[in-house]
């Protein structure tokens, strides 16, 4: 039984939430627990035929025996969250932790009128940076204040800790990308409101960092970034459409900008998580061969390349490969190379 940690490589946007899908189906998790920053993070995860794009809620609900956790460190926007409790119906094992700072129209309004925010940095204009300014401030609601949560209401850190202590399987799920960390950023000052990265997950949801087993680094084949900030080797918006690197965010609609894959980030992005093992999605964007594929020995050669090549640079092994939308499409190769 197991901890794992699953954060963002690059600005986001890499396929957290297929990863997350797949593992909280087959590890058998007891408790899947959401990190980061707050509903200005999307994850779209895809399942049975199904599309479910979430703000709040962990990618992870799919495990339908799983306990199901927003972590203090998290950001709450209680009518996001009920609403995506509405098209989930998870109500009985959803926990919200007492500690949890309330997102309110007022930061709302805030994060969407600031220049600064919405104008050069291109924020979400979900609330969260504000938030966590009155966080700081130390004058937020919290989720035990609001009457409407209090079903809700949880201790997570202990109930995370105490189905450690059993032997259980934990997945702790981040949001966004390493290099938006409000401490390890590419560019200043565009990144969100408060590191991302996997030591701050496992903080976010009370865990210490002796507790976790792997941390996985998930990178998109090519890579992309939304809203303000550098991108080396940005394509051009007909170039991206034209190799069908074109996206747009779960969250606020807006292009994802597109480059190839960045090495030298995903290399530094190992380091800073202590990744112990990396999966790479959406290969059969970038290697059509590879689309449905069940085996690696079956992947087309210049995909095999690929990811060797990322293997060598990055200095950690690959072990989950995206080779379609779904959350089951993954090929799997733990068992091969740990």
């Amino acid at each position: 039984m197991t901890c794992s940690v699953v954060v963002g490589g690059h600005f986001g946007d890499e396929g957290k939430g297929k990863i997350i899908s797949y593992l909280a189906l087959n590890d058998n998790p007891s408790i899947v627990a959401r990190s980061g920053v707050g509903p200005n993070a999307g994850h779209t995860v895809e399942y049975k035929g199904v599309s479910y794009k979430l703000r709040m809620l962990p990618s992870g609900f799919i495990a339908e025996n799983a306990r199901i956790l927003i972590g203090p460190g998290v950001l709450v926007n209680p009518n996001v969250l009920f609403s995506e409790l509405d098209l989930t119906k998870i109500y009985d094992r959803l926990g919200v932790d007492a500690h949890c700072a309330i997102i309110e129209p007022k930061h709302i309004e805030l994060d969407k009128q600031d220049a600064h925010l919405s104008g050069k940095v291109g924020t979400t204009g979900t609330g969260c940076g504000p938030a966590n300014v009155d966080r700081v401030k130390r004058v937020s609601k919290l989720a035990q204040d609001l009457p409407e949560l209090n079903k809700f209401i949880t201790d997570v850190p202990l109930e995370v800790n105490e189905a450690l202590d059993k032997g259980e399987t934990v997945l702790i799920e981040g949001t966004q990308g390493t290099f938006i960390s409000l401490y390890h950023f590419y560019s200043w000052p565009y990144c969100t409101s408060k590191d991302v990265c996997a030591a701050a997950a496992c903080s976010d949801v009370g865990v210490g960092p002796t507790r976790v087993d792997d941390v996985f680094v998930v990178f998109k084949a090519y890579t992309t970034r939304v809203g303000g900030g550098p991108l080396p080797n940005e394509l051009s918006d007909e170039e991206a459409k034209a190799r069908g690197w074109f996206e747009v965010g779960t969250v606020t609609g807006r292009k994802r900008r597109a480059s190839p894959f960045n090495f030298e980030l995903a290399k530094r992005a190992v380091m800073l998580n202590g990744a112990t093992q990396v999966a790479l999605t959406k290969l059969d964007v970038v290697f059509p061969g590879a689309k449905n594929v069940k085996k690696y020995d079956d992947l087309p050669r210049e995909a095999k390349v690929f990811i060797e090549k990322v293997e060598d640079y990055v200095k950690a092994p690959v072990t989950l490969l995206g080779v379609g939308p779904s959350a089951e499409e993954i090929i799997d190769l733990r068992c091969e190379k740990l």
